[in-house]
C-alpha cells in the first residue's frame, strides 16, 4: 500500500492536468457494443441505459414500473402495451411507435439475429401491433414477471430493416446521443437536453485511472479501484468518495463438461477452500458482504435463509481424497481472469487458499475481450466474473436454464439438471407473488446444492469524483443513471 502511494505521488507531480468542458468517465473497459439487442457486459449495458429508452424499468425495490410504456394485463398470456408520451422521438428525428417496439424484439426473437436475449423472452408467442401508440404481446406461457423481461433499448424499425450497424452507430431515444467513438478505447456521448458532452474512456490499470483523477484529466470513477486506495482518495483535497451498499454478486463459475470441474467434489471442496470473511475484511476493506445466491437476500425473490459456506479446509481435503485426487492423481484447475490488477490479485488468492486443500490452480489472465470471449464461447475450467444490475429473477432462466446455452442464453458452464429447469419454469408459471418468490427461494437452495457457481460476495458500490461535478449520485447496481443529472461547477 505504502510504495502503490508513493508510486502515485510521484506520478502525480511529473504531470499536469488539462482542462475542458467535457465531464470525463474513467472505464477499466470499454464497452464490447453499443446494439442493446447484443449488450451483456456492464459497461455495454449501462452505456445503452443513457442512449435507448426501454418499455419498462425498476424501481429501488426492484419492481417493474412504466418508462416508455404502460401496460394491462388482459389475460395470464395476453399484455397491452400503450406508449406514452416522452422518450418517443429517436436521435434522427423519427418518432417511436408501436412498429418499432415490435420490430425491436422481432428481431430479438429471430433466430438468425443470434441475440443472447432471446431465450429469456422465448415466451412472446406473437406480437401484435394495434395502432401507433398500442401493441399487445402473445405469450406461449403464463409468466407474471413478463413487463419486467422488456428492459431493452427500442430500435427504430426502418434501421433494424435496412441491418443498420447500431453496434457501432447507436440510434435511440435515450437521454444522450453517441457524438463519436473514432477511438476503440474513447466514446463521446451528448446530453440531448443541455448539449452537455462526456467523454467514457478506457484506462485499463486501476491507479493509472487514479493518477488521471488527480491530476484532472478524468472527472468521475466509479468502481474498479482497490479498495485500499479510497481512505487516499477521501483524504485528498478536491476528491469527493462516495460508498453505498451494492447488489453486484461476484462468483466462480466451472465448465461442467470438464472431467474435474464438471464434478461435484471438486467445486464443493473449491468453495470450502475459500476463506470470503478474510479476503473481504483484507482486500476490499469491507466494501463487500458474502453471498449465497445470485439474488441479494433484501430482493422480494431473495432468501435471507441461505446459509454462507464457512471455509473447512479438512473437509475440502476429505472430499477430494474421496474423489481419487491425491499426490498420485494431483488436482490442477485453470482459473481464467481479467488483466485488471486488483482481479488478479484476488485469483492469487483464491490461489493460494485452494493450494492449501491440494489444489493446483494456474491463474490466466487476459485483456477483457479475449477474457470475456473466452468465457462466453465455454473455453474456461474455472474463471471469476460478477452479475451486475441484476433486478428481475428472469436472470435464473438465462443463466441456469439448459435450454439457455450460449448464443440463446448465459448458461456458460452448461449446467442441465431437471430439478433446475422445473423450479425456473414453475416460478414462471406461479399465479401470485408470493408463490413465486418461495420457488426462486428454492431454486435458489437447488443452486447453492449444486454450486455451478461457488458464491463469493456483493461487492459495494463506491464513486470517486472531482470537486467540480455535482449531481452523481450512485445506483446499488451500478447503473450510470445519474448522468442525466450530473453537472460541471466552475
Amino acid at each position: 500500500m505504502r510504495n502503490l502511494l508513493l508510486t502515485i505521488c510521484f506520478l502525480l507531480f511529473a504531470c499536469q492536468g488539462r482542462g475542458g468542458d467535457a465531464i470525463r468517465f474513467g472505464l477499466a473497459s470499454a464497452p464490447t457494443t453499443l446494439d442493446p439487442r447484443f449488450a451483456t457486459d456492464a459497461s455495454s449495458e449501462r452505456i445503452d441505459r443513457l442512449l435507448y429508452a426501454r418499455l419498462v424499468d425498476y424501481d429501488a425495490q426492484s419492481q417493474p414500473v412504466a418508462s416508455l410504456a404502460s401496460w394491462q394485463v388482459l389475460s395470464p398470456t395476453h399484455y397491452r402495451f400503450r406508449l406514452g408520451g416522452t422518450g418517443r422521438v429517436f436521435h434522427n428525428g423519427e418518432r417511436l411507435g408501436a412498429a418499432d417496439v415490435a420490430a425491436t424484439y422481432r428481431s430479438i426473437l429471430d433466430p438468425a439475429t443470434a441475440s443472447p436475449h432471446r431465450g429469456t423472452l422465448s415466451m412472446i408467442e406473437r406480437i401484435e401491433v394495434i395502432d401507433e401508440d398500442t401493441l399487445d404481446f402473445f405469450l406461449n406461457r403464463a409468466d407474471r414477471l413478463f413487463p419486467g423481461y422488456l428492459s431493452i433499448g427500442i430500435l427504430p424499425a426502418r434501421a433494424i430493416a435496412q441491418h443498420h450497424p447500431f453496434n457501432r452507430q447507436p440510434l435511440g431515444s435515450g437521454p444522450f446521443r453517441l457524438l463519436n467513438w473514432e477511438d476503440a478505447d474513447r466514446l463521446r456521448l451528448q446530453r440531448l437536453r443541455d448539449r452537455q458532452s462526456f467523454v467514457f474512456e478506457q484506462v485499463k490499470d486501476p491507479t493509472m485511472r487514479v493518477l488521471k483523477l488527480l491530476r484532472g484529466e478524468i472527472d468521475l470513477l466509479q468502481n474498479d479501484l482497490p479498495p485500499e486506495l479510497l481512505p487516499y482518495l477521501e483524504r485528498r483535497k478536491g476528491i469527493r468518495v462516495q460508498r453505498a451498499p451494492g447488489s453486484t454478486f461476484a462468483y466462480l463459475g466451472f465448465q461442467l463438461q470438464d472431467p474435474d470441474s464438471g464434478r461435484y467434489a471438486v467445486r464443493r471442496a473449491v468453495a470450502l477452500a475459500i476463506d470470503r470473511q478474510a479476503i473481504i475484511e483484507h482486500v476490499f476493506h469491507g466494501a463487500a458482504r458474502p453471498a449465497s445466491a445470485l439474488l441479494p437476500p433484501e430482493h422480494w425473490a431473495g432468501d435471507k435463509a441461505l446459509p454462507v459456506i464457512t471455509p473447512d479446509p479438512a473437509q475440502a481435503k476429505a472430499l477430494l481424497a474421496q474423489a481419487g485426487y491425491g499426490p498420485g492423481h494431483p488436482l490442477r484447475l485453470v482459473y481464467k481472469t481479467s488483466s485488471d490488477p486488483f482481479r488478479v490479485r484476488i485469483a492469487t488468492i483464491v490461489q493460494q487458499q485452494l493450494a492449501r486443500v491440494g489444489i493446483a490452480v494456474d491463474v490466466r489472465s487476459y485483456d477483457w475481450g479475449t477474457f470475456y470471449g473466452d468465457i462466453k464461447a465455454g473455453r474456461f475450467q474455472m474463471y471469476s466474473l460478477a452479475w451486475v444490475g441484476i433486478r428481475s429473477p428472469d436472470i435464473f432462466r438465462y443463466a441456469f436454464h439448459s435450454e439457455a446455452l450460449p448464443p440463446a442464453g448465459a448458461n456458460r458452464g452448461r449446467l442441465d439438471d431437471a430439478g433446475v429447469d422445473r423450479l425456473i419454469e414453475q416460478a414462471q408459471q406461479a399465479q401470485t407473488r408470493g408463490a413465486q418468490a418461495a420457488d426462486y427461494r428454492a431454486l435458489q437452495r437447488r443452486l447453492l446444492q449444486l454450486l455451478p457457481y461457488v458464491p463469493l460476495w456483493y461487492e459495494d458500490q463506491y464513486a470517486a469524483s472531482s470537486e467540480r461535478i455535482r449531481g452523481y449520485t450512485l445506483a446499488a447496481d451500478g447503473a450510470y443513471d445519474a448522468l442525466v443529472d450530473t453537472v460541471i461547477v466552475h
